[in-house]
């Protein structure tokens, strides 16, 4: 085994570029992650035909993940034991760096600019999504004229509607103000306390919007911080050194005294006299500028975003233009950029209905439950994730038939000069926030048909992907034919003997789906091996069997078990959740110990993890797949701890 993956972990550095190519490098319970300095020097084809390699997925512009399956401890190891990496682990801790663990990481600015980003928003999203929703609903009673949206006086009744909504806006900057600072490293409740300092009573009634006063024996411009984004995005940042530095120079006991005292004293001053006004000026100039591309052409505009954000949704790179709507909705009072983008939105939408439609004809039950939940989440919810990693960017043709949807929505988007005039999804619901209604409804009427129609001529896969989905499809379909010979049951057996067949338990409680419709392409393509997902309902994994645990993770989001009977099992709670560093999880076992069926293996935070903004969808796969004639998972429907999901057969 040593020789194997010392030959396999020369040929991955070799693929990546080689050693001075690596900047960051560490792994989770199937994967290595490594950050590089160009991620143009990556081999991806030779690592794709590597036997050992079991799937290569880029991140970013500088990510990269070499999924190696339960093994990967070892290949990690010995990546680092080469020769030409002598001292990379200890420079990566010396340096502070870890998997996007702050601003400490070398990553490319640029890119980390995005992950910040995103990660900020990510978790904010179930109270956009909410307030959108409220919206909508109070655009609609405008529609029928039940009442003004846009009046300064409101019945009592509305008037608490409209606070409904704009509670999520006004304190925007105390979300993300947390958010940001979580990400970066700071600690989340001063990141919310910063920017919650500017919209107290007592900051408004130093003055008027633009009016200057004196603070401290210094000018200070007042300035409307309900709404904003940039500002409490920049505040995070600086405090993120001030409590760097303060940890320096305050002894570890005290600092959970003076580190927040004084990073508040420092940082909302500092955020009210310069970082506050300077992240207006930031959102006002950028916003300036697309409006200004707007104002000159909005036809070309209108084509530009739907077009680019195909690209730019994969990639994470789509949060700065959500920041932007917001700020466009609170400077200039409506936003020229949802309706062009939803176009791609439905034209995405629209592509995954063709898919179903097309897999209800095939009979193909896990495609059609995966397009119909993105068509369901896209077209009720306006989110175009489960679309895009359940469809889109598994098959090649996909792009062929959704850009030319894109363009014809963007085209009529243009030529109707369409307007938002709340921050919204774009979806179903919400199509009485744009102006004008018929127009906006035409547009995407028009993308999600072009798609659709794209999708039924001419499929979404190439004539490979097809012709391999039918012929599985129909080998499945003669089993299912085939006459079924009832036979008793086989006593039950310790180990997998030829021809044994035995049961797999649920390692933890929840709704059980098609392995198909986890939105992690290694996964979906049982690149790990066959089994099944479960949407948690309970907090804790147990051993399905009497087994050892082959590997756990420190950071508790995985357990790799062998059971008793032969079978290798991985447990992976939630995607990317690796990323918490712990936090929400707690490990009960260790490597190499024999647990008993029922044992408590990991207790998991469910609302943690949503709440970070990870997916609590949990894999459960059997990784020796190949060593077995079949397996076969079972789907639908909630289950208990130890309620059947797998069932192994042995080969003859």
């Amino acid at each position: 085994m040593a020789s194997i993956t010392k030959t396999t972990a020369q040929h991955i550095v070799d693929c990546l570029g080689g050693r001075e190519n690596i900047d960051q490098m560490t792994h989770c319970a199937t994967r290595l992650r490594f950050q590089l300095v160009d991620q143009s020097k990556v081999d991806q084809a030779a690592l794709d035909a590597d036997p050992k390699v079991l799937g290569v997925v880029p991140q970013g512009s500088t990510g990269m993940q070499v999924v190696m399956g339960g093994s990967v401890a070892n290949y990690y190891q010995d990546i680092l034991n080469l020769p030409e990496m002598a001292g990379f682990g200890d420079a990566e801790k010396k340096s502070g760096g870890k998997d996007y663990g702050g601003v400490r990481g070398k990553y490319s600015a640029v890119d980390y600019c995005f992950e910040v980003l995103s990660d900020t928003f990510r978790p904010i999203l179930w109270a956009l999504l909410g307030a959108s929703l409220i919206i909508t609903l109070l655009v609609l009673f405008d529609t029928f004229g039940i009442q003004d949206f846009r009046a300064e006086e409101q019945p009592p009744t509305f008037q608490f509607m409209h606070a409904m909504w704009r509670s999520v806006f006004y304190f925007l900057p105390i979300m993300v103000g947390a958010t940001a600072a979580r990400k970066l490293g700071a600690n989340e409740w001063v990141g919310a306390a910063i920017p919650a300092a500017l919209l107290t009573p007592e900051f408004l009634a130093l003055g008027e919007q633009g009016d200057k006063v004196m603070v401290f024996g210094l000018p200070m411009i007042i300035n409307g911080y309900a709404g904003q984004v940039f500002p409490p995005l920049i505040a995070a940042v600086g405090l993120f050194w001030v409590e760097k530095g303060l940890k320096k120079i305050i002894p570890e006991s005290v600092q959970m005294v003076f580190v927040p005292f004084i990073s508040l004293l420092v940082m909302i001053p500092a955020t009210a006299f310069l970082l506050g006004p300077f992240g207006i000026g930031v959102g006002n100039g950028i916003s300036t500028l697309l409006d200004t591309v707007n104002n000159f052409s909005p036809f070309i505009l209108s084509i530009l975003v739907p077009l680019l954000y195909p690209f730019l949704v994969p990639l994470g790179l789509h949060w700065p233009l959500n920041a932007i709507m917001i700020q466009n909705i609170s400077t200039l009072g409506y936003d020229f950029i949802q309706g062009p983008m939803g176009t791609w939105n439905f034209a995405c939408f629209g592509l995954v209905t063709g898919v179903m439609i097309l897999s209800i004809k095939e009979k193909n039950k896990a495609m059609r439950q995966v397009s119909l939940g993105g068509m369901l989440a896209g077209l009720l919810g306006g989110i175009s994730e489960p679309s895009l990693y359940g469809v889109l960017l598994r098959f090649k043709k996909t792009y062929f038939r959704l850009i030319p949807g894109c363009l014809v929505g963007g085209i009529l988007a243009g030529m109707f000069k369409i307007k938002a005039y709340a921050f919204v999804f774009t979806s179903l619901l919400t199509i009485p926030a744009m102006d004008p209604i018929p127009g906006y409804a035409i547009s995407i009427g028009a993308a999600f048909l072009t798609s659709m129609l794209l999708v039924l001529f001419f499929d979404y896969r190439s004539k490979e992907e097809k012709a391999e989905v039918l012929a599985s499809l129909a080998a499945e379909n003669g089993a299912a034919e085939a006459p079924v010979v009832e036979e008793a049951a086989p006593a039950p057996k310790p180990a997998l003997v030829s021809g044994a067949v035995t049961t797999i338990g649920a390692p933890l409680a929840g709704r059980v789906v098609p392995l198909s419709e986890v939105p992690d392409p290694i996964f979906a393509g049982a690149k790990l091996g066959k089994g099944v997902a479960i949407e948690p309902t309970g907090d804790t994994v147990y051993a399905p069997a009497d087994a050892t645990v082959l590997t756990v993770q420190k950071s508790g989001h995985a357990v790799g078990l062998r059971l008793d009977n032969g079978v290798e099992l991985l447990v992976h709670v939630g995607l990317d959740t690796v990323q918490m560093n712990a936090e929400g999880f707690e490990v009960h076992v260790e490597r190499r110990q024999h647990v008993a069926k029922g044992d408590k293996l990991i207790s998991f935070n469910t609302d943690l993890i949503r709440e970070r903004g990870y997916n609590p969808i949990t894999p459960v796969v059997v990784t020796n797949t190949a060593k077995f004639a079949d397996v076969v998972a079972t789907t639908g429907g909630t289950v208990a701890e130890q309620g059947d999901i797998i069932t192994v057969s042995a080969q003859d």
